[in-house]
């Protein structure tokens, strides 16, 4: 165990604050960067991490230094197009100019709020944010991570409602704190922490009729049901999209039973799936949805929700930070950045961008499955939220290491390699489109061989 050294903690602090603020790094910095950085993950991030990342690379030595619109670089100008944006945060590109540009305008201003003076930008993406999501949605809370938008949507539930139980799926993903992992359907997330939340239930995700069976049971036994959650496509579980109708139905259960209807649009929103909002493919207005990843334009981190009226019931006007009050959460920054992300999305039609460049997508992976069948067994998506699925995780997971020898940056979904997606950013370039198809006709190919299939 080390001993405080503060002189020490200065010198490093110094020392990686002049590599920030330079122009440009020497040979010699690089490679100093490049070890270091190494030995500070295995000494004080996580030992197991370097390890991990080896699912898209036994080297585990390139250090994400730059980027820009559809690629990023490492310390020595190694170029990657991204195919993974971020797990869904760069629908409008690396450091997309314009989207930057707001945000320095505000950072030479003020950064952070004081937590008592009105923060205009606040009201302002609030404003915005109401105009541009379906019905009726009106008031919203601003947090930091996609979790503890989870957490708010939960706890605005249960205060709205007064009910105790919710209805997850089977499969969902909407985060990993206590309350979201709870509502989490896959067993290796949750298996670790048990007891959660006693009060959920996981029904098959896309049966509208499992769900209301569900719900008609706690009611029939006295128990009253707060709300259900689901994701509009399963991403993380990947890429699932249920039947035609199914959100449909779940609104009208719901609305039958008086449960809160929570749609998770933390991955899906934003224009990701061809439209700014899953729900909208069925004319579907939740009576609290989530968002993030994309929203804060791959600039800033920014997530929350948005409700109805009748959810913000008098207890939560009479106190405003009975639901939370996370210091950062709608700080100006992140603030300037959503709104300056609504404007860039819907001045070019980021969300019709997706759906087209998304379709070109599955029309080349239809070729690509003809060419390799025993390699691609299948594949599906909407908009550019997209995944492959292969034989076994040992498939896929070489299929993404060939992709990253070309240079392609992918991941599978849930930490298996099973299903590996495509979630480039909206703004992908025609040439680099030409590559990542080429590379993976090059990847199918390879694996082909190396597996016998």
């Amino acid at each position: 165990m080390t001993m405080t050294d503060k002189t020490a903690a200065l010198r490093e602090a110094q020392k990686v604050v002049g590599f920030i603020e330079k122009d440009s790094l020497t040979e010699a910095e690089k490679k100093q960067i490049h070890d270091e950085s190494i030995e500070n993950f295995n000494e004080n991030v996580n030992p197991g991490w370097l390890e991990y990342r080896k699912s898209v690379s036994t080297d585990a030595a390139f250090i994400e230094w730059t980027d820009s619109v559809d690629s990023f670089e490492d310390l020595n100008g190694v170029k990657f197009i991204d195919c993974l944006g971020g797990f869904g945060i760069y629908t409008c590109g690396h450091r997309n100019p314009a989207i930057l540009k707001t945000v320095q305008a505000q950072l030479a201003r003020y950064a952070l709020h004081s937590q008592e003076l009105i923060d205009p930008l606040r009201g302002y993406l609030a404003k915005i944010t109401a105009l541009a999501t379906p019905g009726d949605l009106q008031y919203c809370f601003f947090t930091n991570g996609g979790a503890e938008a989870v957490e708010m949507a939960l706890k605005l539930a249960r205060l709205a409602t007064g009910g105790r139980w919710y209805i997850s799926t089977v499969g969902a993903f909407h985060g990993k704190s206590m309350g979201a992992i709870s509502m989490g359907g896959k067993g290796a997330y949750r298996e670790d922490y048990v007891p959660l939340i006693q009060q959920v239930q996981h029904v098959e995700y896309g049966n509208a009729e499992a769900m209301e069976t569900a719900i008609k049971n706690l009611i029939t036994v006295g128990e009253k049901v707060a709300g259900v959650i689901i994701e509009p496509i399963q991403g993380e579980a990947g890429v699932i999209i249920p039947p035609e109708g199914y959100l449909k139905a779940v609104r009208a259960i719901c609305d039958k039973h008086d449960v809160a209807m929570i749609v998770d649009e933390i991955q899906t929103g934003m224009g990701r799936t061809g439209t700014l909002w899953r729900c909208e493919v069925e004319d579907v207005t939740p009576d609290i949805m989530t968002f993030g990843k994309a929203y804060g334009g791959g600039i800033m981190p920014i997530t929350g929700i948005i409700a109805r009226p009748k959810m913000w019931i008098d207890k939560l006007i009479d106190n405003p930070w009975i639901l939370g009050s996370p210091t950062f959460g709608g700080n100006p920054l992140a603030c300037a950045a959503a709104i300056s992300t609504f404007k860039f999305m819907l001045e070019n039609d980021i969300p019709g961008l997706c759906k087209k460049r998304g379709a070109f997508f599955l029309e080349k992976l239809a070729e690509l499955q003809k060419k390799y069948p025993t390699v691609l067994t299948a594949f599906r998506g909407a908009g550019l939220l997209i995944c492959m699925e292969f034989p076994q995780a040992e498939v896929g997971y070489a299929v993404t290491k060939a992709l990253f020898a070309h240079r392609v940056m992918t991941a599978g979904t849930l930490v298996n390699a099973k299903t590996v997606r495509i979630e480039p950013p909206a703004v992908l370039s025609d040439e680099s489109i030409a590559t990542v198809l080429t590379s993976l006709d090059e990847a199918f190919a390879e694996v082909k061989a190396e597996f016998g299939l």
